[in-house]
């Protein structure tokens, strides 16, 4: 038997990829991040699956129902939210499955800072203004993060930020990024991306306090902060399809060729 670790994406369940929809479909077991995952997802899995939402589960609790599986021969689809990489608590169930010789495999699922980006019809590259995202979340009541790993330190690289976990403290965001950014740097909170209620709420370090406030998100919401998020029409072209650059595919300037 083995585990399938797989990405659900953020929640519209037409951006699973055609593998992880496969494997769902396939398996006798599917345990699920039900509180990010929409059922829609696990609906996929065959007649008569055991499905079970991991929500309430300890990780000794998901990890029984691993081995019960492998008793049965079963192969098991182990459904998280996003990409499994990424704030997937799966490494330490990787080691547990390592300790007890159980196969298995990852499997991507989209980011929900890149379908963020695709509903905001935006990119969060743009030339000379930011050209790297950094990912990152806030400690509230979650694993302590590393000591070099500031807000601070991260936004010194005036890069964007797609900061996870954060909504609730969103004035102390404010205070330690405002001395680099300025009080007026775009802000979106993306709520629910790619639920039936998502929800994005523009504004500045300075007001996206407020306005998340009222309306009433305390959750399931990721905040990118940066001035790309602002720079939609006044920056300068790409040099990928500058006529006058040349690249490895392009290996002679148009214009040169032109005369």
């Amino acid at each position: 038997m083995k585990v399938y670790f797989i990405g659900a994406g953020p929640g519209d369940p037409e951006l699973l990829t055609l593998k992880a929809a496969d494997r769902i479909s396939r398996c006798p077991v599917c345990l699920y991040a039900g509180s990010l995952v929409p059922p829609e997802v696990v609906e996929r899995a065959p007649d008569g699956a055991r499905v079970l939402d991991t929500a309430p589960m300890t990780l000794d609790e998901t990890h029984a129902e691993i081995l019960a599986a492998r008793v049965r021969d079963e192969d098991v689809a182990r459904v998280h939210s996003g990409d499994p990489s990424l704030y997937g608590a799966i490494a330490e169930q990787i080691r547990r499955l390592e300790a007890d010789g159980i196969d298995y495999e990852i499997i991507p699922g989209v980011l929900a800072y890149a379908a963020a980006a695709a509903a905001l019809g935006q990119e969060l590259t743009i030339p000379e203004v930011a050209q790297s995202i950094v990912l990152t979340r806030v400690s509230m009541k979650s694993t302590s993060m590393p000591a070099g790993e500031t807000l601070e330190n991260f936004a010194r690289t005036g890069a964007t930020l797609a900061i996870h976990l954060g909504v609730r403290a969103l004035r102390d965001i404010e205070r330690r990024l405002a001395p680099f950014y300025g009080a007026d740097c775009p802000v979106v909170v993306a709520y629910r991306v790619g639920w039936p209620d998502q929800m994005f709420i523009r504004g500045t370090l300075a007001d996206i306090q407020g306005k998340v406030r009222a309306e009433k998100i305390t959750r399931t919401a990721l905040i990118l902060v940066g001035p790309a998020l602002g720079a939609v029409r006044d920056f300068k072209d790409s040099a990928l399809y500058d006529a006058d650059i040349p690249h490895v595919l392009r290996p002679k300037a148009r214009k040169a060729l032109a005369k």
